[in-house]
């Protein structure tokens, strides 16, 4: 079966770089028409757009952690675009922190950072997106999320938090709009070697996270992308609502 994206508008939301960039480029690689979603470091994203295959895609920024850049977003794609197709919620930011060493307003702005970005952000966004996908008949959102919702984030208890939400808030988008060709699918990785994280993975923590798998390593980008093409394809459809692990066997649930 030949995959193809023709004639597709492809948000991908924190495609700098990492799993984003890895997902911009297979689509873009597939036929699809991709918008490269940044918040700050405009170099890499400018070096993942120029990379790109095909033409006719766009480069924008927005924090989305701030309700009037997702919807100034979300306006400049529509007026020059005219639609969405398929929209893969990949940003996020993840911080460690011994939270319980934090003064009160510490932990406030550590909670607030990454809930305002990771969720709110999150749900603005597929909010303004569902209802123009709505409106067209088609439509397809997948979301980033992490086995961390499952297995816990003593480190990071926002980021856990807000994954576990977008968990919970994709399905709920999955059966407020089962009925109106517009499908919401989950894919929950666990460690990727991304340039932010190849660091860590070199170390003897590192080892140890890779030790949690049966085969001794962490996901690639690439195999990221490949699992969102697979999510994205036609033919899935009955799939809308699923939550699909991507840890390469480092954490089972039933």
């Amino acid at each position: 079966m030949e995959i193809r994206f023709d004639n597709k508008i492809v948000l991908v939301t924190g495609s700098s770089r990492g799993i984003g960039a890895a997902v911009a480029k297979k689509f873009a690689g597939l036929g699809a028409t991709v918008i490269i979603h940044y918040s700050q470091n405009k170099k890499k994203a400018k070096e993942t757009f120029d990379g790109l295959h095909g033409s006719c895609h766009m480069l924008l920024q927005a924090d989305l952690s701030v309700p009037e850049d997702v919807k100034r977003l979300f306006d400049k794609i529509i007026r020059q675009k005219e639609k969405i197709d398929i929209l893969v919620n990949n940003a996020g930011i993840y911080e460690e922190e011994k939270w319980w060493e934090l003064e009160f307003d510490q932990w406030q702005e550590h909670w607030k950072r990454t809930i305002e970005t990771n969720l709110t952000g999150m749900a603005n966004l597929s909010f303004l997106v569902a209802k123009q996908m709505i409106g067209q008949g088609y439509g397809r959102i997948i979301n980033i999320s992490s086995r961390g919702a499952f297995r816990g984030e003593p480190s990071a208890l926002p980021y856990g938090a807000a994954k576990a939400a977008m968990n919970s808030f994709g399905q709920s988008m999955a059966w407020a709009m089962a009925d109106k060709n517009v499908f919401v699918y989950t894919l929950a990785p666990g460690w990727v070697d991304t340039d932010m994280t190849h660091d860590i993975l070199e170390t003897d923590r590192g080892k140890a996270v890779k030790a949690q798998s049966p085969m001794n390593r962490v996901a690639s980008p690439e195999e990221l992308a490949h699992a969102v093409m697979l999510l994205a394809i036609p033919g899935n459809e009955f799939m809308s609502g699923c939550i699909v692990d991507m840890n390469g066997v480092s954490y089972l649930r039933s």
